[in-house]
């Protein structure tokens, strides 16, 4: 096809668009209007999606949750449309292509990914309810191929990393800002840090979670070395915009992960074993399930009543609260009443995202708050393992644990054995906002969500890629040596 050719096939299109889109805004019809900016779409993901997946990374702080239809499936505008796209090419470029790189496929992180969804698929199968089942796989699907396997092919060029980082940290600071001005309208009172972030983050518990997971990658960048001082400073401002967000976001499990963030980067920095410490944590979990009456015993106390906790160091000591404040006498609820389904079918479970329709019947009385309600209507079982583990059963609770352990082991190994400071440095930042989300999972659960997904199935590609350059270097190292 010649360029004059080509010319003239552009200002046909052009004209037959200009004039159609005349017609349709005459009688009012707008949609018209979006038409071109599909193609745009539709083209970048053929050609580049990639770059696709990064503007999806960028849109995702603000995107808004349109609309809650049957089955509690929610769709974020614009970003889960896009990620519905790029899972659908994704897989019709691995039937073209009829080739997946065995190094990506099988690092012990991937295939804990793999073993994870397909253990959803087959309790999909298995499900109580099989359609919510069905919905809550394909939505895991859509997020976690782009953000997890589409990002490792990203992730081959390291700038990519902090790219993905400034894209989400961007849009999101100018979410920060907007909360922030809601809140100071209100005297940055304590019920109005519960609203603030609409319409962009549903709760304050969700917004406070990203906050607190990218801490740790900002103080790196600011103190990054070989950067241009102009991006400390931008760095510098960032973290002061985010650590305000997070003291007003009022969210204790939030503040709590930065806390436990902290004493992680003490055992990285002493060098103590990973395996001794998951050792500890989990001779804890066993612990907790062996003495499970007694401790429900010992926390059965008075009637439970709401407290009003006015500063940080209040809100704080309310975290060991467990017999007045509502709000975490209502999770013991929730994970009392997951406990209960776990027994009851505690191989498949009841399904991936029957929770919040299943758990109301296995509540009981003397465990029901003031925010408790009959039908159970009112969320999910906060908590990213024991959810699962009422969901998709024990085998479902091993996959999820077994992505932790060896995202965590992976981590030490860059961390521990990694020669260049820059590359050791920056896996501390990225594990350590990763672990702010594990210890909050222990709360609150936000994994089906665009707004966690990105940062932490980013954060778990960006360690794979970073660990698997180091093992290229080193058989490098080592083909060197051998000639």
């Amino acid at each position: 096809m010649t360029d004059q050719l080509k010319l003239r096939l552009v200002m046909i299109f052009s004209t037959i668009f200009i004039v159609l889109n005349t017609f349709f805004i005459a009688k009012e019809m707008y949609w018209f209007m979006i038409i071109p900016v599909i193609c745009l779409v539709i083209v970048t993901a053929f050609v580049a999606l990639d770059i696709l997946v990064m503007v999806i990374v960028f849109l995702t702080p603000l995107s808004i949750l349109l609309q809650q239809f049957d089955f509690g499936v929610a769709v974020a505008i614009p970003t889960e449309p896009l990620l519905f796209g790029v899972l659908i090419i994704y897989i019709l470029r691995l039937f073209y292509e009829g080739k997946v790189e065995t190094k990506l496929l099988f690092h012990p992180v991937t295939i804990a990914v793999l073993l994870n969804l397909v253990w959803v698929f087959f309790t999909s199968i298995t499900s109580s309810m099989p359609i919510v089942s069905w919905k809550f796989l394909l939505s895991r699907l859509w997020l976690v191929v782009p953000f997890y396997f589409v990002a490792l092919h990203l992730f081959k060029d390291k700038k990519n990393m902090t790219r993905h980082i400034w894209l989400y940290i961007t849009s999101f600071s100018f979410v920060i800002l907007y909360t922030l001005t809601n809140h100071a309208l209100d005297n940055f009172s304590e019920e109005a840090a519960h609203i603030s972030m609409n319409p962009f983050y549903n709760d304050h518990t969700s917004y406070g979670a990203m906050l607190a997971m990218y801490l740790p990658p900002i103080i790196f960048l600011a103190f990054q070395r070989d950067s241009p001082r102009n991006i400390k400073i931008i760095a510098f401002f960032m973290f002061f915009v985010f650590l305000t967000g997070l003291v007003f976001s009022y969210t204790r499990a939030a503040w709590l992960s930065i806390v436990g963030a902290l004493a992680v980067m003490v055992i990285y920095l002493l060098r103590i074993r990973i395996t001794y410490i998951l050792t500890v944590i989990g001779i804890g979990i066993a612990l907790i399930f062996i003495y499970e009456k007694e401790i429900a015993i010992k926390l059965e106390g008075e009637r439970f009543k709401n407290t009003e906790n006015r500063n940080i160091e209040q809100r704080l000591q309310s975290i060991t609260n467990v017999t007045t404040d509502a709000s975490n006498t209502e999770r013991f609820n929730r994970w009392a009443s997951a406990l209960r389904m776990f027994r009851e079918r505690p191989f498949f479970g009841w399904g991936p995202g029957t929770y919040q329709f299943q758990y109301a019947s296995f509540q009981i009385s003397t465990e029901k708050t003031t925010i408790s309600t009959n039908f159970g209507e009112r969320g999910n079982s906060h908590s990213e393992y024991i959810g699962p583990l009422a969901e998709t059963g024990v085998i479902g609770l091993l996959t999820v644990l077994g992505i932790m352990i060896t995202t965590l082991l992976t981590a030490g190994r860059i961390i521990y054995h990694s020669p260049d400071r820059r590359t050791r440095l920056f896996a501390m930042a990225i594990i350590l906002g990763i672990i702010t989300y594990y210890i909050h999972g222990t709360l609150n659960n936000f994994l089906d969500t665009d707004k966690a997904s990105a940062p932490f199935w980013g954060f778990v590609a960006m360690l794979v890629m970073m660990d698997l350059a180091e093992k290229s270097r080193k058989e490098l190292e080592k083909s060197s040596t051998d000639k």
